[in-house]
């Protein structure tokens, strides 16, 4: 198996020194922690990086901190990606971010990524996703318990195309430390934007406090303080007839220079008022409907992966090694994508 060499790798122009972000420093641990005889090395400059890619392992009862600096939905789409092609079922818990408005929250994986999985024949038995606590930035404090279950084989061709009518929507609204009262403002809000649409919408409240709701302290400069890390945010999916899942989702959060401003003085930045923030997740929902076909925009890239790590091969656009047909249909004014797979098998698993 090769290696990877990076050299002369640049950080932002702000900073002297090479790369070296944390949330892709940390990306690459947690492929060597499910991985065997895979090593990741960065020098201490961080303008070196040399990978050795090993054979996907999986686990139980593994534990890993994503850190502060993305939330973690940035971490799930690959490590659910690798899970499957493991020699054993993968179980991990993941402690930091849960929602924020750059990654996908964890709810939307819940609710839609995970359901996609079954349109490529991965198993639904220990495909799972646990909130235990909510942890909005600048502080974190979520933590999730992800399970991945390992494919038989390979994946399944999809054949994915009936986008059907939306017959209902549902949501969770959640907020961490702020009045209760926030949820209902986001879910009224968001319920006059579709009332005009269709009658069947639900939207659950969660909220949290206490250690549910993140971290419970922290320090600043060596003095112990009460943790300061609020936030609220709401996801959004709309079902359709045919079993398509299109969702939405944004939150609402201070940022680590709000919370020192907030410490040197008594005011607090404002934030986007919740009922604001509900109809526009709700009109971003509307947005992704209109856009028309059987996954929204966040889990395209996603799908296109899926599709050429499925059994055999076309033509046109190059992904992976395989070929896509793209068709326009004018009439929908959506694209369909043609794609036989490269037939990626799990050779991790254990031979029966």
């Amino acid at each position: 198996m090769g290696k990877v060499n990076y050299k002369r790798l640049k950080g932002d122009s702000s900073s002297g020194s090479g790369w070296s972000p944390s949330h892709e420093v940390s990306l690459l641990r947690l492929v060597e922690r499910i991985s065997d005889d895979c090593t990741v090395e960065i020098n201490d400059t961080g303008t070196k990086l040399k990978y050795k890619p090993g054979v996907v392992i999986g686990g139980k009862h593994l534990v890993h901190d994503c850190g502060l600096s993305r939330s973690i939905g940035y971490f799930l789409e690959p490590l659910i990606l690798l899970g499957l092609f493991g020699k054993k079922p993968l179980s991990i818990r993941l402690k930091g971010i849960t929602n924020d408005p750059k990654d996908p929250s964890v709810d939307t994986f819940r609710t839609t990524t995970m359901h996609l999985l079954k349109h490529f024949g991965v198993p639904l038995e220990g495909l799972d996703l646990k909130i235990e606590s909510r942890g909005a930035p600048p502080l974190g404090g979520g933590e999730v318990v992800l399970g991945v279950p390992i494919v038989p084989g390979s994946l399944s061709a999809a054949n994915w195309i009936d986008e059907g009518m939306v017959r209902r929507i549902r949501g969770v609204a959640f907020s961490t430390r702020v009045s209760p009262q926030i949820g209902n403002r986001m879910v009224y809000a968001a319920r006059g934007i579709f009332n005009s649409f269709i009658p069947d919408v639900h939207i659950f409240i969660d909220s949290k406090s206490g250690p549910s709701g993140g971290s419970m302290s922290f320090s600043l400069n060596d003095i112990f303080c009460p943790a300061q890390s609020p936030g609220y945010g709401i996801s959004l999916v709309a079902e359709t007839t045919s079993g398509c899942l299109i969702s939405a989702d944004s939150a609402v959060c201070y940022t680590q220079e709000d919370l020192d401003h907030m410490n040197d003085s008594e005011e607090k930045p404002d934030l986007l008022p919740p009922e604001d923030l509900g109809v526009r997740v709700a009109s971003m929902l509307l947005g992704e409907i209109e856009q028309g076909g059987v996954v929204d925009s966040t889990h395209q890239g996603l799908v296109f992966l899926l599709c050429a790590l499925c059994p055999q091969d076309v033509s046109k656009v190059r992904f992976l090694g395989v070929k896509f047909v793209i068709t326009p249909e004018p009439v929908t004014s959506t694209v369909l994508l043609k794609c036989v797979g490269c037939g990626l098998k799990n050779l991790s698993r254990k031979a029966s």
